[in-house]
């Protein structure tokens, strides 16, 4: 081989060498944090928006100097709504180095990774995940949004309370520990309340027809009947229910939010007399949530839901917590996240001794094909 040959060999080689010490300086001096999501599939809309949503609060971290001195990398991965998936997408973020994990959002996967990431002693917060058991997992497990027996409890007493309810039917999906968990809540609550609970009809996940379990419920003629199952579904079961006359006001969680863009505005009168609880107000007049919800629809062309909206606190106190640790040590951070006291965008956010938020819930309606708050509530 010609010396001239061997020489540029050399010089190539000792670029590549350049280019790989530089690629590992830069990684560095950034500090990982993981993102799980199901960004296809059948609950792709909250992926999205929550993963959207942190992709806001990294650049907003990062333009404003980072954490410890360093910028945030953000790396992410598609669980497609599933908890095999998610397993192994997370064991792939721990390969890459992350130190904390924002995620996972639906509850399965979220219960899941949970139980992977106790072992690692991983920090991490679900913006979304709501089955109680989730944090009793592991001390380092947290979440942004409320569980699923509050949400149960405080419709029960919303529609007591409020609503004046003396009778309620429950109809939920049997396969899915976010329904169950909320319709299990609400019935002990409203039994507890003094209301009548008339039915209390269950389905199979994925089922499109319930105009069986909405015969029965009609036939009871209950004052409200609690909902407590994700968009798609609620979408159906409001128009069948509007389609046998039933004039019962229906009640829902969080898994509401999304419902408009799943029915068509010749059924929007299907939701005319509907109350389900949020955790956030999408009419208040707090700038930095009017500034999220303005530069979130300019960058996705879409509004922000709650999911989104839960997303970024999620990051921003991640970040906080990273910040206030001094170092990415897990403990550390851990221990940074037990103390959070972040006031965000949906409001002033501390943490219970389960790592569950404290904050008031928002009860939300509909006015044609838009959300309408009705009011705060608490059951305090």
């Amino acid at each position: 081989m010609k010396r001239s040959r061997i020489l540029s060999l050399i010089a190539a080689a000792a670029m590549l060498t350049g280019i790989l010490a530089g690629c590992k300086s830069d990684d560095s001096n950034k500090i990982k944090i993981g993102g799980l999501a199901p960004l296809t599939g059948d609950v792709a809309q909250y992926g999205e928006a929550v993963n959207n949503a942190v992709l806001m609060a990294v650049d907003d971290i990062n333009t404003k100097g980072g954490i410890l001195g360093k910028k945030i990398k953000y790396i992410y991965e598609d669980e497609k709504g599933d908890s095999t998936e998610a397993v192994n997408a997370y064991n792939k973020l721990v390969e890459e180095g992350i130190v904390a994990l924002v995620g996972d959002v639906t509850s399965k996967p979220t219960k899941a990774v949970a139980l992977k990431a106790k072992e690692d002693n991983m920090p991490m917060i679900t913006a979304s995940g709501t089955e109680e058991s989730i944090t009793k997992v592991g001390s380092n497990v947290f979440r942004t949004c409320f569980i699923d027996p509050y949400q149960g409890q405080l419709m029960a007493s919303y529609a007591a309370k409020k609503l004046n309810a003396k009778k309620a039917a429950i109809i939920y999906d049997t396969g899915d520990p976010y329904s169950t968990g909320i319709a299990d809540a609400f019935e002990a609550a409203a039994n507890s309340l003094g209301m009548t609970i008339t039915n209390k009809e269950g389905y199979t996940s994925k089922s499109t027809d319930f105009n069986s379990q909405l015969t029965k419920i009609s036939n009871s003629n209950p004052d409200v009947i609690m909902v407590p199952v994700y968009y798609s579904d609620v979408a159906l079961i409001a128009v069948q229910a509007k389609q046998q006359g039933i004039t019962a006001k229906l009640l829902g969680a969080d898994g509401w939010d999304g419902v408009i863009e799943k029915i068509d505005a010749s059924n929007a009168d299907a939701l005319a007399n509907a109350f389900f609880c949020s955790q956030y107000s999408a009419s208040s007049t707090d700038p930095a949530l009017q500034s999220f919800l303005q530069r979130y629809k300019e960058k996705y062309k879409k509004d922000a839901n709650m999911f989104a909206v839960l997303g970024y606190d999620t990051m921003q106190i991640m970040a906080a917590a990273i910040e206030k640790a001094g170092s990415t040590d897990s403990d550390a951070i851990i221990a940074a996240l037990k103390a959070t006291n972040y006031d965000g965008l949906t409001g002033t956010t501390t943490f219970d001794d389960s790592r569950n938020p404290v904050r008031q819930a928002i009860i939300t309606s509909f006015d044609g094909m838009k959300y309408k708050v009705v009011e705060s509530y608490s059951m305090s």
